[in-house]
């Protein structure tokens, strides 16, 4: 197992988590009874729909937040906490309950992505690193599900590593795969989660050569008739027939890397034909996004890598996600909802469920959110929570192909409006019901 696989997670936090532990240790409500959301207020400007991402990876951080000597040490060097909250630390274990959507998941304006019920002092700690994990993942799917939805059916091919960070990567080619990308570059990403692994060469690998025969000829030599060979470091056309004269009808595919695609790609396609090469494929790369997928759709292109606009949400690195505390116990003991009231940053207290309405035809509608119970099913809907963790014990774990397969699913639920790439609302509405306007008067009925 790698240093990742097994290195505490507990410090890839934010210092106030610690010092809100050690005041509410202190003063005796650490351990109040408390209900904490991850939701997004609203999705980023032009987005009909939003793709959840992360959760196994969240799991698995959960799984691994302990706090070690090393780091009761680091923290006493530090004095962040004092000694009786590294005590405390010392002993952490989650202990509560998590639900939430599934990885692969479609989440709107206000849905309950994630709901956490422990203590405060429990959840607390827990805000930072969930949200690091599916701010990030779920950007990356939710650019790449957009990709994936123009591309047609078309593979994708997941190659962003060399632009982010390195453990980013590996975070990245997992949520492409679980919105629909075919396979990835990275070959940690392949080791860890089992997902199809891709590559050939690059353009230095024909500068190398003195002729670009002879790098296509090396090539082929090593990976056999099938491989891709890229054929726009010099003269394409001329590389084209290269290409053939050497495998002849056989070859698997050419890769273009810049220029007009969408012409070029014609070109290519009628030259490969009067080679014979009809069944070679073409592939094109050349920092692509879902607009470049869409206006290629025309064109005779068999299969799409995407890099940096993947990895990096297509332009909206984060989800927005934030984490915060809607239900808590009272010295009653009984659990009372809280909300924020700012009319900027507005959220409604009590804690959610959800299903998403469908007509009998299995089309959405909406995004129903319970507050305080759970909507009832007309008979056509889909509950949306699941256990994801029971009495601090994990249950919620998919595979990266479950997730992919289900992705898919719950996306061929969508009006077909989803996939515009124009500014415009979400695909459904969010509603809430129950008894909520009185705690939260500022917080409109819907988001529309």
């Amino acid at each position: 197992m790698t240093d990742t696989a097994t290195h505490s997670t507990a410090l890839l936090t934010d210092h106030y988590e610690l010092t809100m532990l050690q005041a509410s240790l202190a003063d005796g409500t650490a351990q109040r009874r408390s209900v904490f959301e991850l939701f997004a207020r609203r999705l980023p400007d032009g987005r009909r729909y939003g793709v959840v991402a992360g959760v196994n990876r969240l799991l698995d951080a959960l799984e691994r937040f302990r706090f070690d000597e090393q780091t009761i040490a680091f923290l006493a060097d530090r004095g962040v906490v004092d000694q009786a909250t590294r005590d405390w630390l010392a002993d952490y274990r989650f202990t509560g309950d998590i639900s939430g959507y599934a990885d692969g998941e479609i989440f709107f304006p206000g849905s309950p992505v994630l709901v956490v019920e422990s203590s405060f002092a429990e959840a607390v700690l827990l805000e930072t690193v969930f949200l690091s994990i599916l701010n990030h993942d779920s950007a990356v799917a939710s650019a790449a599900s957009r990709m994936t939805w123009w591309a047609g059916g078309r593979p994708c091919i997941e190659m962003g590593s060399r632009r982010t960070h390195e453990e980013a990567a590996v975070a990245s080619a997992l949520a492409a795969y679980i919105a629909g990308f075919s396979t990835t570059s990275n070959l940690e990403a392949a080791r860890r989660f089992g997902i199809p692994s891709a590559g050939t060469a690059a353009h230095s690998f024909t500068l190398l050569h003195d002729r670009e025969k002879d790098a296509f000829r090396s090539q082929v030599d090593a990976l056999g008739k099938g491989t891709t060979l890229l054929v726009d470091t010099y003269d394409v056309a001329e590389a084209v027939r290269t290409a053939i004269e050497l495998t002849g009808p056989d070859l698997g595919a050419v890769r273009l890397d810049s220029g007009d695609l969408p012409s070029l790609a014609g070109q290519v396609r009628e030259q490969l034909d009067s080679l014979g090469a009809h069944k070679t494929r073409i592939i094109v790369t050349s920092d692509l996004d879902e607009f470049q997928i869409a206006a290629l759709a025309p064109a005779p292109v068999d299969g799409y890598g995407v890099g940096t606009s993947l990895v990096t949400g297509s332009g909206y690195p984060t989800c927005g996600f934030v984490y915060k505390l809607v239900a808590r116990e009272d010295e009653s003991g009984a659990l009372v909802p809280v909300a924020k009231k700012s009319p900027d940053k507005i959220s409604i207290g009590g804690r959610k469920w959800a299903l998403r309405r469908r007509s009998a035809a299995g089309v959405a509608e909406l995004e129903l959110i319970g507050v305080g119970e759970q909507p009832v099913d007309d008979g056509d809907d889909r509950l949306l929570l699941k256990s994801l963790v029971e009495a601090g014990k994990i249950v919620g774990r998919t595979t990266p192909q479950e997730s992919q397969a289900f992705h898919q699913k719950v996306r061929d639920e969508l009006p077909r409006s989803a996939s515009q790439l124009s500014r415009g609302e979400p695909a459904i509405p969010t509603e809430y019901e129950g008894d909520y306007d009185a705690r939260n008067p500022f917080h409109p009925r819907s988001h529309t």
